[in-house]
């Protein structure tokens, strides 16, 4: 089908402009000014609507094993609530079980994935063993468009690989193209803290946030910077959430070393005081890196008006509170650690943000689409609305009044870290390669239709 986009104004990363948007099949085929209807079979009137690249979310967890039970949100519950808010690409993450291939890993996400994602998705590869030729393995996943890999420096004996092994990583990706995505913790204090914690008694949620405290986490990131720049290869630092880690990212950045960083909505909008509700609830708020003080908020905030970090993704990893959070009532270490917002990233970044004279809207879309696009190889085909590009879009009605509510969102988990948090300027229409997924609070979108995107290794940057 030919669509006709007319009388929005168009927003990318470098301008707005009253535009209208033609696309034929799945592609933008033109952005101009008073565009022809005769050749579209659909027009849409977004007169007083922006248009918006579809959300590019490169971080999440569906389907995501965890012990003997699993994230809540699959391939087919969690695309169709990112496509509800405004998200049309996401990046999942393929981990490697131990003594296992990379490739076998690979081989079970698109198996989780294939037939039920209802938008485009790529694959990071999380390596947990290096045995068995996995440094030359990682070339041939890069050649095949599985340009990034992930690494952690906490939960030893689980996923932490030691410096030599992240460095050998870093090493291979100075030569292959690839990106080195690191978890950066320092699990080895970190287990000592819990350990400390849990012989005196320490049972409750805040004690995760107690045991993993900033400086372990700015720690891990100068250690990880460290590294690539002794490999010589950029590295991506997911997920920061305090301001000493921040620190860290802007003196590399400094002096000119190729670090690239992201935040979460939940670091820029709720605190560690959320782990103090009665009765359990800190539990729902219990996820990794931890909810900082409400000082460390501010300066992330700051970090994504100065181009220090350069993304906004969710670290989508839900777990139901009533049968999965509960598993941890008399133990911290025992609450699976994640949170849902797979739905509500483009709602809060844009009312907490945009609305409240934080980021402009260029820098809304930099962050939340065209950035992340960039770094990890989809862009111009993500991210961007320009001819040639998919016809990924978001036609976005900026005086939409919505009230964040589990009663009514889309995610597969019975509780929202943002519960009645109100946002002004949400999603009215989300196209897909052309096709209209959701429209008027309606999903139209199917399993299956979303396919799987190789990656350039080229896209840092």
């Amino acid at each position: 089908m030919n669509i006709l986009i007319r009388n929005g104004t168009v927003v990318t990363a470098s301008e707005t402009r009253p535009a209208d948007v033609l696309i034929q099949n799945e592609r933008i085929t033109a952005v101009e000014a008073d565009l022809a209807a005769e050749s579209a079979d659909r027009v849409i009137n977004a007169a007083g609507m922006y248009v918006f690249p579809g959300g590019v979310d490169v971080h999440t967890h569906l389907d995501m094993p965890l012990g003997a039970i699993a994230s809540s949100d699959d391939f087919e519950s969690g695309t169709r609530a990112a496509a509800f808010g405004g998200t049309t690409s996401i990046v999942d993450f393929a981990n490697q079980s131990r003594g296992a291939r990379m490739r076998d890993a690979l081989d079970a996400w698109r198996r989780k994935a294939d037939g039920r994602a209802s938008i485009d998705y790529g694959l990071h590869l999380t390596i947990t063993d290096l045995a068995g030729g996995g440094l030359e393995e990682m070339d041939s996943l890069v050649r095949e468009g599985v340009t990034s890999f992930k690494v952690f420096m906490a939960y030893p004996g689980r996923l932490m690989l030691d410096d030599g092994d992240i460095f050998r990583i870093l090493s291979q990706t100075a030569r292959n193209g690839g990106l080195v995505c690191v978890h950066a913790e320092n699990g080895g204090v970190i287990d000592a803290l819990v350990a400390r914690a849990l012989a005196e008694g320490r049972t409750a949620p805040i004690y995760h946030a107690l045991t993993r405290p900033p400086r372990a986490e700015a720690e891990a990131v100068h250690r990880a910077i460290a590294l690539a720049e002794m490999a010589g290869a950029p590295v991506y630092i997911v997920h920061v959430s305090s301001a000493e880690a921040l620190d860290e990212v802007r003196a590399a950045r400094g002096r000119g070393a190729p670090v690239f960083a992201e935040t979460c909505p939940h670091y820029l909008l709720l605190s560690i005081e959320e782990l103090e509700r009665p009765e359990f609830e800190g539990a729902k708020y219990v996820l990794t890196p931890p909810l900082r003080t409400k000082e460390h908020a501010a300066r992330l905030w700051d970090g994504l008006t100065s181009g220090c970090l350069q993304v906004v993704s969710t670290d989508h990893c839900p777990f139901r509170f009533k049968d999965q959070k509960e598993l941890g009532r008399n133990d911290f270490t025992r609450i699976p650690n994640g949170g849902p917002g797979i739905e509500n990233r483009l709602q809060l970044i844009y009312h907490y943000g945009v609305n409240s004279g934080r980021i402009s809207l260029n820098r809304f879309v930099e962050i939340t689409a065209t950035a992340p696009a960039r770094i990890f190889g989809m862009y111009p085909r993500k991210g961007e609305i320009a001819p040639g590009s998919d016809a990924d879009l978001v036609i976005w009605d900026p005086d939409a009044v919505h009230t964040i509510r589990a009663a009514t969102h889309h995610m597969r988990v019975d509780y929202s870290l943002y519960e009645g948090f109100p946002v002004r300027g949400n999603a009215r229409m989300v196209i897909s390669r052309g096709e209209v997924i959701v429209e008027a609070g309606r999903f139209l979108g199917r399993p299956g239709r979303g396919v799987y995107i190789p990656r350039n290794p080229t896209g840092h940057g």
